[in-house]
């Protein structure tokens, strides 16, 4: 076990080649591991970033397999577990994901996690101005529930956050906000899906002004695309050719995470497998197209968790996969980081051997140092060797400051626009990439961080922000942003 765990925590910089031999771009990234023997803990399953304190570093929660959810307050740059102080749970039932999200408009990160049993309730914890947590009882805490991904949006454009709870062994729940209560959305209206659902996320393909609903389908089960209609939703998925029918009950989705890969302003969409991984590149007028087959993304494996983030700062995003292999009891990480080779490609930058290569679950990309870099947070549920394991971003200085953070608010200064679209432009007017507030990704999580674009210049750009409003789609530009007036903090963005 102890060599084990060195190999895990051990670094060095390898290189890799890709099918047909050594190609340019595909050295493996220089990352170092950050405090590994306290992050140590084996059965670490969610990870979820927020900055719950309000100091301007962002912190993390991780759920844990023994019922304890920890929580690690970020002192810049050093992490120390309060979770027991703050009255978080040391035990119990297991908590199957995580999502931060400022539920009662007071300005301060709430936390909703999910029991993975359906006997055991879920949990709701009210941040009571960063010095505690106090769980509610609300309706969304009931049991009855195999609980996967849950997500914070504003799917009705009130103004307020309701809650989507995916469900692994029975229906989905979506839940209306109502001054502060939470109202379950009838089956008709909500389309609650039966099939075992795992990930979720939601985004706007078709431009209408409000968040739409994909769901990674388990056990064989075809995927969906529930389009919302405001009065109701419909699942477009097999008019789309996005269902996938006809897998055996071995094999099925597990995870989503949304991002324009290519740069055209289109927000795509990655969903990992068991069985075939998928990238559905969206084609700007409705439809999909899975482009994964001709970008070297259709593996066939264990994939559970991803997440797009561009690590090298070259405008492009990259993106890490969580993935396993062996039999129940006996899983070994098989994990994937690919590089992203200008929209026309993927090469996989992780060596046999690399010490990235230690998740099963959870991922998340977070700056939590403000140098510009994105650094790498994962987790292992299996084997006695887990851990929820942080990586630094050795990336240098000069390509670290290539790089900008934009935060969205709305109209009250809050963070409560999940789902809301960011693009950067030229000043030619030349789209630079896109990036969405996020609904959910990695592994049954829902984090609060900045979004980061890498950039190529220092140059200036246009900052366009769209959000999802009861009268459309809004948008509201900020001009002539100096990236570098604003490394080491954030631009925000207050909705008008």
């Amino acid at each position: 076990m102890r060599d084990e765990l060195m190999r895990i925590l051990s670094w060095a910089v390898l290189s890799t080649g890709i099918a047909g031999g050594e190609a340019a771009g595909t050295t493996e990234p220089a990352f170092t591991p950050v405090q590994p023997t306290d992050f140590s803990v084996p059965g670490s399953l969610s990870n979820s970033w927020a900055d719950f304190d309000r100091d301007g570093d962002l912190d993390f929660a991780v759920s844990i397999k023994t019922g304890e959810i920890r929580l690690y307050r970020n002192d810049l740059g050093t992490f120390t577990n309060i979770g027991p102080a703050v009255g978080l749970p040391v035990s119990g039932a297991e908590m199957r994901g995580l999502s931060w999200g400022d539920y009662d408009g007071d300005g301060w990160f709430d936390l909703y996690a999910g029991a993975t049993k359906a006997t055991e309730a879920n949990l709701l914890f009210r941040n009571e101005g960063g010095r505690r947590f106090a769980a509610q009882d609300l309706d969304p805490v009931a049991p009855g529930r195999s609980a996967r991904q849950s997500s914070w949006v504003d799917y009705d454009n009130d103004g307020d956050l309701d809650l989507f709870t995916a469900d692994r062994a029975g229906a989905n729940a979506l839940f209306r906000q109502d001054a502060g209560h939470f109202v379950r959305v009838g089956a008709a209206q909500a389309g609650d899906d039966p099939r075992p659902t795992v990930g979720a996320c939601w985004f706007d393909y078709d431009r209408d002004g409000d968040l739409d609903l994909f769901l990674a389908n388990q056990a064989g089960a075809t995927d969906a695309l529930w389009r919302n209609d405001g009065d109701r939703f419909i699942d477009v998925a097999p008019a789309l050719g996005m269902h996938r029918p006809g897998r055996p009950a071995e094999e099925g989705s597990v995870g989503c995470a949304v991002g324009d890969y290519d740069n055209d302003g289109e927000l795509d969409l990655f969903v990992t497998s068991y069985g075939v991984n998928i990238l559905y590149r969206n084609k700007g007028d409705g439809r999909f197209e899975d482009v994964a087959p001709h970008l070297g993304l259709a593996e066939d494996n264990h994939a559970v968790g991803a997440a797009w983030g561009d690590y090298d700062n070259d405008g492009w995003l990259d993106l890490f996969v969580t993935a396993y292999i062996g039999k129940s009891g006996a899983q070994q990480p098989a994990n994937r980081l690919y590089r992203n080779l200008g929209g026309k490609g993927f090469a996989n930058v992780l060596p046999a051997g690399s010490a990235l290569d230690v998740a099963d679950h959870g991922v998340q990309w977070i700056d939590y140092d403000r140098d510009g870099a994105l650094d790498l947070s994962v987790t292992r549920g299996y084997t006695a060797t887990g851990g929820h394991f942080l990586f630094h971003n050795d990336l240098g200085k000069y390509a670290a400051r290539r790089s900008l953070s934009v935060r969205v608010l709305d109209n009250a200064g809050r963070f409560t626009r999940m789902g809301a679209e960011v693009r950067l432009y030229a000043a030619a007017g030349k789209i630079v990439a896109t990036r969405q507030v996020s609904t959910g990704d990695g592994y049954n999580s829902q984090g609060t961080q900045p979004l980061h674009f890498g950039l190529t210049s220092a140059a200036p750009v246009t900052v366009e922000v769209t959000y999802m409003t009861a009268a459309g789609r809004k948008t509201q530009r900020a001009r002539s942003v100096r990236p570098s007036r604003y490394f080491g903090r954030t631009l925000t963005i207050i909705e008008k």
